[in-house]
């Protein structure tokens, strides 16, 4: 049997993103796979966060220590160690390279690594993270015997910007989460006071989703006559003044800002949107753009970083440094009925390949290999 101390650090953050999601679904689903596995999942200490329902199923152990206090001494020195429950365990997931715990002297370290986005767009981190990000990364190329890369872009990214061992990079993509517990979409859509029609966007609110261009590329595409709104979905990130400057313009069309929303109110807004645009600058996987296609949503995204990789011919790339670009995708999506058929068929088509059981699949044999068996 094998045993796994799995860190569950971003299912607490203010913002957990995608790094989140993949704690969120991975989880239940090595559970799932491996009925056999023994999984004990552990976080720092999070004053007044309240656990995910779903973690009550799990063995959950809290750390003495805030990440203030632990993930620079992690990082830097490998220390504290994890407690005896935790370090007596075959393996250690760290599920983010932000943080790499420290693994003991017979245990096997597995760390995932979701971007790189701190090296590729540097200007769009805050300098204090940036750092964070950069120690933590050092950490894992130095102390990881198995690395996993979530999709070829970041496995490339690691392979061209480190000194990483390319024997220990394996990549494995993320998934569609399963569809929610319905609820009217109809109840969700007027409680949040959205107008119909809208183009939606899903992801936290920082720099490096591009949501400037957005906005000014979707009042581009509402001065012809476009009736739709643009609905922001997520909680607000770092630097996001600069945005809701951006809002407060005066100009065409109407921007809902709808702040972070539970699973099933999110998936009620993916299925009521005539589209969702993407328009990152930089993405180690774009998870909203499978959500959104598994959903039969057309799609505009960005033909960058891992971007085409994920959508494939299923949805409109564009470049996202070209406001031009993006709003004359966003016209030519919206008065072709035809056009958004054939996206939404080819997106739901090309989400199917992905799951988290296939996932969790290949992330236990990743364990199995870094344990030499």
């Amino acid at each position: 049997m094998t045993s796994v101390a799995f860190s569950v650090d971003p299912l607490f953050f203010q913002a957990p993103g995608g790094t989140g999601t993949y704690v969120r679904h991975l989880v239940p689903a090595l559970a799932r796979q491996d009925p056999g596995l023994d999984l004990k999942l552990f976080h720092a200490r999070f004053p007044e966060a309240i656990p995910e329902r779903w973690l009550r199923e799990f063995w959950v152990e809290e750390l003495p220590g805030t990440i203030r206090a632990l993930y620079p001494r992690w990082n830097l020195t490998g220390r504290p160690s994890l407690t005896p429950a935790l370090s007596s365990l075959d393996l250690v997931h760290a599920p983010s390279s932000l943080a790499v715990p420290p693994s003991g002297s017979r245990q096997k370290l597995v760390v995932t690594v979701h971007d790189l986005a701190f090296l590729v767009v540097p200007h769009v981190f805050p300098t204090v993270w940036r750092n964070v990000f950069r120690v933590g990364l050092r950490a894992t190329v130095r102390r990881a015997d198995a690395i996993i890369a979530v999709s070829r872009n970041t496995a490339e990214d690691l392979l061209s910007r480190t000194k990483v061992d390319p024997a220990k990079v394996h990549v494995i993509p993320e998934a569609a989460a399963a569809a929610e517990p319905a609820v009217e979409a109809e109840d969700v859509v007027g409680r949040l006071k959205v107008p119909r029609p809208y183009l939606l966007f899903v992801g936290t609110l920082e720099p490096r989703k591009n949501l400037v261009r957005l906005i000014r590329a979707y009042r581009r595409a509402a001065a012809s006559s476009l009736p739709h709104a643009l609905v922001l979905a997520g909680p607000l990130g770092w630097r996001h003044q600069t945005l809701l400057r951006e809002i407060a313009l005066f100009g065409p069309g109407d921007v809902v800002l709808t702040g972070a929303l539970e699973p099933p109110e999110l998936d009620a807004l993916y299925r009521s949107a005539a589209a969702f645009v993407y328009p990152a600058l930089y993405e180690g996987f774009g998870l909203p753009v499978l959500e959104a296609m598994a959903r039969g949503v057309p799609t505009i995204c960005s033909n960058t970083s891992s971007l085409p990789e994920v959508a494939g011919d299923a949805a409109l790339g564009v470049n996202p440094a070209s406001v031009r670009e993006i709003a004359s995708a966003i016209e030519t999506l919206l008065l072709d009925p035809v056009l958004m058929r054939r996206l939404a068929d080819r997106g739901r088509a090309r989400a199917e390949r992905f799951s988290w059981e296939e996932t969790a699949r290949l992330t236990l044999q990743v364990y199995e290999k870094a344990l030499g068996r």
